[in-house]
């Protein structure tokens, strides 16, 4: 087990926070505020050759594993959420003809995305469906080798401006997931349409709207998953990109936690940095706790991936874990700024607004949990025997002679009154005494020896005050 990045993974990441910062960042807010879709720097992230991250070499991508996907992910997510929601949407986008394509799709639809700079887009959401894939009402109607797709997709990222989509439809919705194909729809073909930009609260630099289909025939040359395959495909897909939107989480994170440090060392209330204040220092170090292991989780479902092994589950974990903390974070951060978080002129309120998309885009975090749940109950191996059935062994202990009482016929008050260890909240009490070390009942606690100590935690006498 080593937790170290390889030399190449740590200049990779140096190259991507690098264009983050001299790229991304500075006309972020721009783009968030006039809700324009950032395509010269998506240009530029192609050009840096920081897009098209899993696509294979041998098809014109990157070919890199997941674990080089959420360390670039993260960078460029803590510039803006927005603009590395648009960025990376080729690799949601492109995933299924990645995983389920034959070699003449890949090499005539891959190759054209990595080679001339173009966007593919990703739709199973429909106006009516979200998390509930198998619920698609969208038609796929078989004529001879074809397909006539007709119905609409919603919440489609970057299908304004993208070249194709990989689509998923129903050949009949009583079927359910049963009945759900994909395919890969150029958007020139005749009958597809885009709706205009999605007014959103968040990450509005990505641009997001709808996609009609009317009667639009997909050739067989385009079909990516038979009837019954696409669920599956579509999951499968899920499962590659989810550790990347946890990815997206930790670095909207990190830069509202950064922001919040600088914040709280240059701020001063009643004459000194509110830093110095343990209130902003502990939260703080939420912040720090917590983004700490949601990057922990994000990378072994990285990892999980690029071992070959089933991620489903540990995607499900880091995605929903991250989405959590990333509202944590930017709520607090906002906290730490005070009414300057609330206002637009600094950052933290656009980190705040980008945040929430992550806890309901690719599965909500209802979603995720409904998949652990599911795994606990089903699949988790207990390591301890099962509740009715442990076993237990009695032990021999050997008991101690009685001692003999006192009785004293002097109440409290009037020995004195009742004392109490301000350490541990042990009540001494004169009419019992502490026979275990020798004070007999009815003893005062004022002719108690100054040497004697409390028969709880081992303060001394000083300790106890009168109740």
């Amino acid at each position: 087990m080593d937790f170290n990045l390889t030399e190449a993974q740590l200049a990779l990441q140096k190259k991507a926070r690098e264009f983050a910062v001299k790229e991304v960042l500075p006309t972020s807010f721009s783009y968030d505020e006039h809700e324009v879709m950032p395509m010269k720097v998506i240009e530029k992230a192609w050009k840096a050759g920081l897009t098209n991250l899993g696509v294979p070499k041998e098809y014109g991508g990157q070919g890199y594993g997941l674990m080089e996907s959420v360390i670039v992910v993260e960078e460029i997510a803590a510039a803006c959420p927005g603009t590395a929601t648009s960025i990376f949407d080729n690799d949601l986008g492109s995933g299924p003809i990645v995983i389920g394509g034959n070699e003449e799709q890949k090499n005539r639809v891959l190759k054209d995305i990595t080679e001339n700079f173009k966007l593919i887009a990703f739709a199973t959401s429909e106006p009516g469906m979200g998390s509930d894939v198998a619920g698609m009402q969208c038609r796929a109607e078989k004529d001879g080798k074809d397909f006539i797709l007709n119905g609409t997709k919603y919440w489609i990222t970057n299908a304004g401006y993208s070249d194709y989509i990989t689509v998923f439809a129903t050949t009949d919705p009583e079927k359910k997931h049963r009945g759900i194909a994909g395919f890969i729809v150029p958007t020139d073909y005749e009958g597809v349409k885009t709706g205009p930009h999605i007014p959103k609260l968040g990450q509005r630099a990505s641009n997001t709207c709808s996609v009609v289909l009317k009667d639009v025939r997909i050739p067989e040359e385009n079909v990516l998953a038979k009837p019954g395959r696409g669920f599956l495909l579509a999951m499968q897909t899920f499962q590659k990109t989810r550790p990347a939107v946890a990815a997206f989480a930790v670095g909207c994170a990190r830069s509202a936690m950064e922001y919040a440090i600088d914040y709280a060392q240059k701020r001063e209330t009643f004459g000194r940095p509110i830093g110095n204040y343990q209130g902003i220092q502990f939260k703080l170090a939420e912040m720090y706790k917590d983004i700490e292991a949601a990057r922990l989780l994000t990378y072994k479902a990285a990892w999980e991936g690029d071992q070959g092994l089933d991620s489903n589950l540990t995607s499900s974990i880091a995605k929903a874990f991250a989405s959590d903390v990333v509202m944590n974070v930017t709520t607090e951060a906002i906290q730490v700024f005070g009414g300057y978080g609330y206002i637009r002129t600094f950052p933290v309120e656009k980190l705040f607004r980008d945040a929430k998309l992550y806890q309901i885009y690719e599965g909500t975090s209802e979603i995720q949990r409904i998949v652990i749940a599911r795994f606990i109950m089903k699949k988790y191996q207990h390591a301890m025997p099962n509740l009715f059935e442990i076993p237990r062994v009695e032990i021999q202990v050997e008991k101690k002679a009685e001692k003999a009482t006192i009785k004293v016929e002097k109440s409290s008050a009037e020995l004195g009154g009742r004392w109490k260890c301000l350490i541990c909240a042990y009540v001494y009490d004169p009419v019992n005494g502490d026979p275990d070390s020798g004070i007999a009942p009815g003893t005062p606690f004022e002719d108690i020896p100054d040497d004697w100590f409390c028969p709880v935690c081992g303060s001394d006498k000083s300790n106890f005050a009168k109740i």
